[in-house]
């Protein structure tokens, strides 16, 4: 069955992989279907959207010859089928995301209500994840794809809010801070963002900053807009006021507190000589109590197995972690990654990646792993790692989901290899008003001598690429959040730059949908992280 994406470029995936779709007559054609999934489109509808309101007398013939070629493309007529006074293309369900996003948020939306915030933040996660980038990124400069993209980019906002109030409702406030900064500073008049930033900072016992939010909200809406915040957030500065017994913190999740941890370290890797650096990161990691390592190596010719499985045989001996090792050959490193991970339990799983990266996206490989890995995931942009050298681990920390995963997994590195751990943070900017990080990489901080136990030091510099990138030139490694906003500012960018030039080995962190298996139980929350003011 084929699968249809537009919550990013459009896509269509068939069970042998993507279908390599024509230009951009026939990406326009499908999309404009694909938004009206199961409903008819008119030959003129079809012709107006495709020649933006100037259909050259052979529009008619042009749609036809459009919607032959899909035909051919996707298997036949069953697929685009004719009715008068147009096509309709049929889907089954889930068989679009944009569908399954739907479904998945409102399935989120009645748990929320129904007191179950943990399945809600899980199902709203799993909706957030199906986004490959901004919604039809590819044909974005269609005038009909234009509303549409504003309409999807709404859902996609309201969903992001869904999974912060279920963070909220789970206790999560202190490690929501620094992802909400970020959303408010995108979008400074979404009073639903304020909301959140506020009641986050007031729970982690930051009131007056949680008052200069909501004035600096009322002001943008007061000389933008002429407008005064609504009600609800008026509301909600009055009841900081006077701390109101309301806004108190629920407890976190009990659940999560008592989950069996996954004690596997698993290292895949695409080429044998890939390995060493894979190994040279995962075995100060294995070394931790009731920990393994697992070390497998992927071939693409089946007569090298059995001398690399010799290769294998020796690298365990030489190894000090209790470790098992593997080699196959694989059409498929993505799912065969997963299924390792699946089946073996692994708390954090890490591969390696190409040394330089695309601006615009991540590679297929990764997206695939990053979507469907049951554990944390951390891609080595680099060919060797020299323990010995260099001025320790270094942690680029901007306070998003992906950078508390990095956090904790670049602690646990310092920690088990006796590395100094530096939090990288960002000065203030006058221009915008943006305070320096240094209360952020203080809540980090806390949390990493709580939990691992390891000294930290805080690294500010200015945000900027360059001077982001100066500030970690002696690193012995830096570890970043993968932030689903590749082309984001300030740390965001950092993140793609730092693995685009020669630059100290980077491993970037994906967070998985659970809790990883390095935190210790005490403190597993989603995150792994307990924050606490």
């Amino acid at each position: 069955m084929l699968e249809f994406r537009i919550l990013g470029p459009l896509e269509v995936v068939a069970e042998q992989g993507p279908v390599r779709l024509g230009g951009p007559k026939q990406r326009a054609t499908l999309a404009i279907l694909l938004l009206n999934a199961n409903r008819v489109v008119s030959v003129d509808r079809l012709a107006d959207d495709l020649y933006a309101g100037a259909a050259p007398v052979t529009a008619v013939t042009q749609v036809q010859r459009q919607i032959s070629e899909l035909r051919k493309l996707l298997g036949g007529t069953n697929t685009v089928e004719t009715r008068a006074p147009g096509y309709v293309l049929r889907l089954g369900p889930d068989q679009l995301d944009l569908q399954r996003f739907e479904r998945l948020t409102a399935d989120a939306s009645r748990l929320l209500e129904a007191g179950e915030p943990q399945q809600a933040a899980d199902l709203a996660r799993e909706a957030l994840a199906l986004w490959r980038g901004p919604a039809l990124a590819d044909i974005a400069y269609e005038s009909f794809a234009q509303p549409a993209i504003e309409r999807l980019e709404e859902i996609r906002l309201a969903a992001l809010e869904q999974r912060i109030d279920a963070d909220l409702a789970l206790g999560r406030h202190a490690e929501l801070v620094g992802e909400l900064e970020q959303l408010v500073a995108e979008h400074p008049l979404r009073e639903h963002f304020c909301a959140q930033l506020m009641v986050a900072l007031y729970r982690a016992g930051r009131q007056s900053e949680a008052l200069d939010v909501y004035r600096g909200t009322r002001m943008g809406l007061v000389e933008l807009l002429g407008l005064e915040p609504t009600p609800a957030l008026q509301k909600l500065e009055r009841a900081i006021l006077a701390h109101d017994a309301s806004l108190a913190a629920p407890r976190a999740a009990p659940e999560f507190a008592s989950a069996a941890p996954g004690r596997v370290v698993l290292v895949v890797a695409s080429t044998s000589d890939r390995l060493e650096a894979l190994v040279s990161v995962a075995e100060p990691l294995a070394l931790l109590p009731g920990r393994e390592l697992i070390v497998a190596c992927v071939l693409e010719d089946e007569r090298d197995l059995e001398r690399e499985a010799a290769a294998a045989n020796a690298r365990r001996a030489s190894l000090r972690a209790q470790t098992r090792t593997a080699v196959f050959t694989t059409l498929d490193r993505a799912a065969d990654t997963v299924r390792l991970a699946s089946t073996n339990d692994a708390g954090v799983v890490l591969v390696d990646g190409p040394t330089s990266l695309d601006a615009d996206r991540l590679p297929d490989e990764l997206q695939a792993i990053f979507e469907r890995s049951p554990a944390d995931v951390g891609v080595l942009a680099a060919r060797s790692v020299k323990a010995e050298s260099g001025a320790g681990v270094f942690v680029a920390f901007g306070g998003g989901e992906h950078d508390w995963a990095a956090l904790e997994l670049g602690a646990w590195l310092a920690s088990a290899s006796g590395a100094s751990l530096r939090l990288v943070g960002t000065t203030a900017d006058a221009a915008s008003g943006r305070r320096d990080a240094s209360r952020l990489l203080a809540d980090a901080s806390l949390a990493a001598q709580r939990v691992v136990g390891v000294d930290t030091y805080p690294v500010l510099a200015k945000p900027t690429e360059d001077a982001l990138i100066a500030a970690v030139e002696d690193a012995t490694l830096v570890v970043v959040g993968i932030s689903p906003r590749w082309r984001s500012e300030g740390i965001g960018s950092v993140r793609r730059a730092l693995v685009q030039g020669a630059h100290p080995p980077v491993l970037l962190v994906h967070r998985g949908p659970g809790p990883s298996g390095l935190a210790p139980r005490e403190s597993r929350t989603q995150f792994s992280w307990t924050l606490e003011s």
